[in-house]
């Protein structure tokens, strides 16, 4: 992310926040008794997020008050997002793509915030502190600041501003592991090794020796490749990476049956810490982005590796995370800008995101709005996990309305897979898992040719984007609305919609048709 820095070192040290300040002494010049307010326990704030998504299947920091939100940022990094806004502005969700932040209404609304910022550290350290020495910087598109501060008058400040749209600690993490997930943390769904006891029954060898995932049949996507492959469409992918090993996604993404198409390879996540950040390329160091690249558009080799389903199909892999949880603040700018590099190609149709969080993070909904703005068809992951599959629902950013929820289901019944989400925000379903062995697709490993499988709802994630790849290159002068409206009238239920599975499994062939 490019952004404006504008914070000293020693700034740093004199507004972060330490362990032996964690109480907050406030007084009210009408009153003469001190208010002392402490930091809530980490523990209180998870409990509250963890029953808040438990009601209402998503969490936003607005439902916190400002002692809550306070104590949130000293329990993690001190960082806060600031998301601003104009008075003329209306509601800017609608209008993300034409805004301009270095407008001069834009940067006064900014200005105003670093202003009421630094009077509020002014008075409460006696001394004069300037925007230079308050570490800041702004998005360079999206308009949303960030500062690092660790003061409750600040949050109470800011919160009361009417240009101010959403205040929230950009690092705080929930200890999932005391609620019994510790398999959600951030290392799942890294793993991508080939695999070598495939049975005969998880693939069919097609021409000119590729190796064909047994669940393509069941929604028409090798009938479908007689009306269309792909060619001419590109998709974005927002995940780990592509691996750098892997040379079906290098110099041999043009093979066998696959032709004239382009792959590339951007990073945007950063790892370090503010003026130290460095981005750190675009190699997969996960596994999990190799394997949705294989999955969306593998070539249709000679060497008996698994194809895609958009075999023809030009692909952009951004590494915009280091897992599929968007949950470190590194991650979160990862992906935002990611949206909005993607967002900016006019080249770029579709956008798949197989990673999440059952966090809304109101800087990449921004981001999200930004893209779909730009006419972006973005499928986004329903959610996969282990024992929230029993009680959550569609995991952000699937939650949001500018994106298309996927989830994935067993083989010839409508049951969500073994670790998929469900809910009333899924819009498609896509056949991942064999109702017997619980076996999974066929994808990409990290290199060479033995396929590797993969499941969750990031499968099925990655297959919807294929079709709709498919479906664009068959219609190439249809817009976004027109090729949903395809998918939608060409799947399982439609007209009607399930309040789990949406309009339930998507057909390839109907919707090439």
């Amino acid at each position: 992310m490019k952004r404006l820095l504008t914070a000293v070192l020693a700034a740093s040290i004199l507004f972060s926040c330490s362990r032996d300040e964690e109480n907050l002494t406030l007084k009210d010049d009408a009153l003469v008794e001190e208010q002392v307010i402490e930091v809530m326990p980490k523990s209180e704030i998870d409990d509250f997020i963890i029953s808040s998504l438990k009601e209402n299947n998503e969490f936003n920091w607005s439902e916190a008050n400002d002692v809550m939100l306070w104590s949130a940022l000293v329990h993690a990094d001190s960082i806060l997002t600031v998301g601003y806004t104009v008075s003329s502005a209306g509601n800017i969700n609608e209008r993300m793509t034409s805004i301009n932040v270095a407008d001069p209404e834009w940067k006064a609304s900014k200005q105003l915030i670093l202003d009421e910022t630094t009077e509020v550290l002014s008075k409460k350290y006696d001394k004069t502190i300037t925007d230079e020495e308050l570490p800041n910087f702004s998005h360079e598109v999206l308009p949303f600041m960030e500062m690092k501060v660790s003061q409750l008058e600040v949050i109470n400040r800011l919160r009361s501003m009417e240009n101010v749209r959403y205040v929230e600690p950009v690092g705080y993490i929930v200890d999932f592991e005391t609620y019994g997930d510790g398999e959600r943390m951030s290392d799942s769904g890294c793993s991508n090794d080939p695999d070598y006891g495939l049975s005969g029954d998880l693939y069919s060898t097609i021409s000119p020796n590729a190796k064909m995932s047994w669940n393509y049949p069941m929604m028409g996507i090798n009938q479908a490749w007689q009306y269309s492959t792909g060619s001419g469409v590109t998709v974005g992918l927002i995940d780990t990476g592509l691996s750098p090993n892997q040379t079906k996604l290098g110099n041999e993404f043009n093979s066998g049956a696959s032709s004239g198409r382009s792959v590339e390879r951007y990073g945007f996540y950063a790892t370090g810490w503010w003026w130290w950040k460095s981005i750190d390329g675009p190699d997969d160091k996960c596994g999990h982005g190799t394997a949705m690249a294989g999955v969306i558009a593998a070539p249709r080799s000679n060497s008996g590796s698994s194809v895609g389903v958009a075999y023809n199909a030009n692909l952009v892999g951004v590494r915009g995370t280091s897992d599929v949880i968007i949950n470190g603040g590194n991650e979160k700018d990862g992906v935002a800008d990611a949206l909005v590099y993607l967002g900016n190609r006019s080249d770029v149709k579709i956008i798949s995101m197989s990673i999440g969080d059952v966090f809304t993070n109101s800087k990449v909904a921004d981001a999200i709005r930004y893209a779909y703005g730009k006419g972006k068809l973005i499928f986004s992951a329903a959610g996969t996990s282990t024992s929230f599959t029993n009680w959550f629902g569609v995991i952000f950013p699937a939650t949001m309305n500018e994106t298309v929820a996927v989830t994935g289901v067993k083989e010839g019944q409508y049951k969500r897979c073994d670790i998929c989400h469900s809910g009333d925000k899924v819009d498609f379903t896509v056949i991942m898992e064999k109702a017997g062995s619980n076996a999974h697709p066929l994808s990409l490993a990290m290199s060479g040719s033995q396929p590797s499988t993969v499941g969750g709802s990031s499968v099925a994630t990655a297959t919807a984007a294929g079709i709709a790849a498919l479906v664009w290159s068959k219609n190439p002068t249809w817009n976004r609305d027109q090729i949903l409206n395809k998918l939608k009238q060409s799947s399982d239920f439609y007209p009607s919609r399930s309040s789990e599975f949406g309009y339930g499994n998507l057909n390839a062939l109907e919707a090439v048709q």
